[in-house]
């Protein structure tokens, strides 16, 4: 009897050990996912297309200012790559005719994110969403002719 008893308890504890290291999986997984609640951010809202169907302009972000790869825009459609090369978290936002609130997800430092939108004739601001990033210079205005 005794040695079944060891056996069940055995199981027992490495039932409960798995189921554990499980749940600890799936909680590691959440977040790293950029899950808890920002969606929000990772959606945008209208003038967005299909990812990557546009001309490709990088935007090089560090603390705390944006590097476009261009400064010419025609209307059409632009892919923007946002890459992180600052050590702090970071995001890119476009607002203009057409455009609103299109924004990548945050970033941390070393990612990459693609955004793609149609641009109109008009000005558009391309900033840092975070909070006090925009104000510290993190902001471009574009003309598209």
């Amino acid at each position: 009897m005794a040695i079944s008893t060891r056996t069940t308890r055995t199981t027992r504890t490495a039932l409960r050990t798995t189921a554990v290291a499980f749940s600890a999986a799936l909680v590691l997984a959440a977040c790293s996912s950029g899950g808890g609640g920002d969606k929000a951010s990772e959606s945008a809202s209208s003038g967005a297309s299909k990812a990557g169907s546009g001309t490709r302009v990088t935007v090089t972000e560090t603390e705390y200012a944006l590097k476009l790869s261009r400064s010419s825009f025609t209307p059409g459609t632009y892919t923007f790559v946002t890459d992180n090369a600052g050590k702090i978290t970071h995001a890119l936002s476009i607002d203009g005719p057409g455009v609103e609130d299109a924004k990548t997800k945050n970033l941390q430092g070393g990612q990459e994110a693609t955004l793609t939108v149609t641009l109109k004739k008009g000005t558009y601001d391309l900033y840092c969403p975070i909070t006090g990033h925009k104000q510290l210079g993190m902001n471009k205005e574009i003309q598209v002719g």
